[in-house]
């Protein structure tokens, strides 16, 4: 499969990498580190105002910009690559397809058009670790007015300052797969607790959402009620997919790191990257990068053509292999590159005025997110092999 940009995906790229290097160099990064918030406000307002990444997908009607996936996973590559401290893969991996893939078209019209025009949202769901069905432990009784719902979401992706929540809870007595369903509410919420985690990859932030006797209407649905999880597994999926597009991003920039700081340190009279160890290690992170790279491509794809209720339905009911190739691939090349950088820098690998550091830490966190390649290896063998492992 020859996979190349058209001239306007081209254009998309370079204008982001542009924007980035302006607002997201190491100064801007450490600096919004440092903020409450995790991001700098300013910046994700133009974001918003000014470039539309959050409007990319959603279609015209909405007041998006009604592109693809594949436009999307340009960003977010460029994003990765400049750790980009932002609610961007929140909102546009998470809280979007959820409300694209919704059958409530009411639920569509209210916030479509509000995350269009620059609002952070983020999708609420385990209450355990884990990415399957248990994971979902949040109650969500029936009560005169729709549903009343209680029970805590741990490691919510940018939680504390998303205005829009799209939460998954379970009816009472209901095991696996069954009687999930999906709520889209604000996050101001009478009976919503919000609070920031300590993380590993301070570029990220997480948060744990509590729910105590939040009262939703039938409207707020997504879906028929009790019928959420097929919904809740495809976001994941294509969530997994834009993430494996960001990790491609960042493994790039933490190779280009690393050759541009051999190349200029010098020892026994020449630069270190002339020695044929260092060529070989940096040769080896290529492979996996280019790997990386064509299954987060061809996953953006896949992701697309589910998405579009009009795509080709049998690539999409590739979404699953697709999701788990590109993880595997893109959570080991960022991991080494990363790790690989901080030891070909030499003594100043580590330190804090040097970035690889950053790099490493997102490449950790980022590979847990939405599941370990071991647990993407897992679903990827059931998929294949089912019954007969």
């Amino acid at each position: 499969m020859e996979f190349a940009f058209n001239q306007e995906q081209l254009m998309i790229q370079d204008s982001a990498a542009r924007f980035l290097a302006q607002v997201s160099d190491s100064a801007a990064v450490r600096a919004a580190m440092a903020r409450p918030e995790g991001h700098d406000p300013a910046v994700w307002q133009r974001i918003g105002e000014e470039l539309y990444w959050p409007a990319l997908m959603i279609p015209e009607r909405f007041g998006g910009l009604g592109l693809g996936f594949v436009e999307l996973a340009i960003l977010l590559e460029q994003s990765g690559r400049h750790l980009l401290c932002s609610p961007l893969l929140a909102t546009t991996c998470l809280a979007t397809p959820a409300l694209l893939l919704a059958s409530n078209p009411a639920v569509q019209d209210q916030w479509l058009g509000v995350i269009a025009s620059g609002a952070s949202a983020t999708l609420a769901f385990a209450s355990a670790p884990g990415l399957e069905a248990d994971s979902v432990q949040v109650l969500a009784e029936p009560c005169d007015a729709g549903y009343r719902l209680s029970g805590s979401y741990l490691q919510v992706l940018d939680g504390a300052q998303a205005q829009l929540l799209i939460v998954a809870a379970r009816a009472p007595g209901s095991v696996g797969d069954d009687g999930i369903s999906l709520f889209a509410l604000p996050a101001d919420s009478l009976g919503v607790g919000r609070q920031s985690l300590p993380t590993l990859d301070q570029t990220r932030h997480l948060a744990r959402i509590d729910l105590e006797d939040v009262v939703v209407g039938p409207a707020t649905l997504l879906t028929e009620a009790g019928k959420g999880w097929p919904l809740l597994r495809d976001v994941l999926l294509v969530a997994a997919i834009g993430l494996a597009a960001e990790q491609t991003g960042g493994a790039q920039q933490a190779l280009d790191l690393t050759l541009a700081y051999t190349a200029e340190r010098h020892q026994f009279g020449r630069a270190i990257a002339s020695f044929q160890a260092i060529k070989h290690r940096c040769a080896d992170l290529m492979l996996q990068l280019e790997c990386a790279r064509s299954a987060a491509w061809y996953a953006a794809c896949v992701a697309q053509e589910r998405l579009d209720p009009s795509g080709n339905t049998a690539l999409a009911g590739e979404l699953l292999e697709a999701a788990a190739t590109a993880q595997i691939h893109a959570s080991e090349a960022f991991f080494n590159c990363a790790a690989e950088s901080i030891q070909l820098h030499g003594g100043v690998g580590f330190t804090w005025e040097y970035d690889p550091h950053l790099y490493f830490k997102r490449a950790r966190a980022s590979e847990q997110l939405l599941g370990s390649p071991a647990l993407h290896r897992e679903r990827l063998a059931a998929q294949l092999f089912g019954d007969s492992l």
